[in-house]
Order: structure tokens, then sequence, then C-alpha cells
């Protein structure tokens, strides 16, 4: 009987994980930049729900695909997602209210451009370049995510405002969900749905 719980018990915890992941592949975005690979992206959505909730959005929108980086300066960061690369432009939809959080700004933060106006963020973006170039900006401009691999395709940017040949995003994507397979289930959890 106790072998019989600790199983059931086991698989529960299991199929929680597999939830879990399942959740943070929705939030894994695949960035193709010119500069020459992938980026990959973690969304935040519990620092900042309503800006990830737009982001996710527009990258199923295809509006991010083609757009370049308008504004990357060194040390500091590199911009993008204005549709008209000049840095005023943005979606079709309205502008988002500030999410600000103690999520501290360092190298591979990602954060939503904005005007003065704190709650004016709408479709542009930005990597931080170190961990202290953006370390200023943290509760003063929202969190979207962190970049997990790949931030040395952003070092690669060129630089300027506007660069003289600007990179460009190739194509964003939400990185599909992946379940896992009878095959792929630990032993423990073949067991339990046995017996």
């Amino acid at each position: 009987m106790l072998k019989k719980f600790m199983l059931t018990l086991g698989g529960l915890l299991i199929m929680t994980a597999g939830t879990d992941a399942k959740a943070d592949s929705a939030n894994t975005v695949n960035m193709e930049v010119s500069s020459g690979g992938t980026v990959v992206i973690e969304l935040l959505p519990d620092i900042a729900p309503k800006h990830v909730e737009r982001i996710k959005t527009l990258i199923g929108e295809g509006f991010y695909d083609g757009i370049i980086f308008h504004r990357v300066i060194s040390g500091f960061m590199a911009q993008t997602g204005d549709p008209t690369g000049t840095g005023t432009g943005g979606s079709k939809y309205p502008d988002v209210p500030a999410e600000f959080s103690k999520y501290a700004y360092k190298r591979g933060t990602i954060g939503m451009a904005r005007s003065t106006n704190p709650d004016s963020a709408n479709s542009q973006f930005f990597f931080c370049f170190t961990d202290t170039g953006c370390s200023f900006l943290t509760g003063q401009y929202t969190v979207l995510g962190q970049v997990t691999s790949g931030m040395e395709f952003i070092d690669k940017v060129a630089v300027g405002e506007p660069p003289s040949s600007p990179d460009k995003i190739v194509k964003m994507t939400i990185a599909p969900v992946v379940e896992k397979t009878a095959e792929e289930a630990p032993t423990e959890e073949k067991a339990a749905a046995a017996e």
C-alpha cells in the first residue's frame, strides 16, 4: 500500500514538473538576428504579464520579422521593435501601463522602451550589454525577459543611432510546447501508470 502511495505521489510530482516545463516553453522566444545566430529569451510573465502578453501577440502576428536595431549604444543597450526604424513608432495596439519591478538589470536583461511617460511602452524593447550599463534603469523601465543563450549575437549588432547599416530581427517565434511521450517518462511514472 505504501509503495503504491509513493509511486502515485511520485507520478503526481512528475506530472506537475511536466506542466511547469510546458508553461516555461510557452514563454521561450527564439529570435534569429542578422548578426549571425539565434538569441533565446525567457519571457517573465510573473513580473510583467501585460508586457509579455503584448510581445507574444506581436510575435504571433510576425510583427518583429525584419525590424532593425535602430539604436545601439556600446556598453549600454541595443534597441529594436520600431516598425518605422526611427525610435518613434509602435504597433497598432494601445500603449501598455508600466509594470516596474525590483528585477535588477544586468547583461541580457530585456526592458521595454518608452518615452518620458512611464505608461507609453508599446512594441519597442532593448537588450542590456553589461551588468552595470543598465543598472540605473531598475524600477524605472519594465523588465520583460532575460536572454538565456545567444547574447553574443546581440553583442555583434551594428552600433549607431541609427547604425549606417543596421542589423535586424530576421524572425522571432515562440518556442513550440514539447510534451513528453510515454517512452520519455521516468520509470516511476510508468510503474505508477501500470498499477
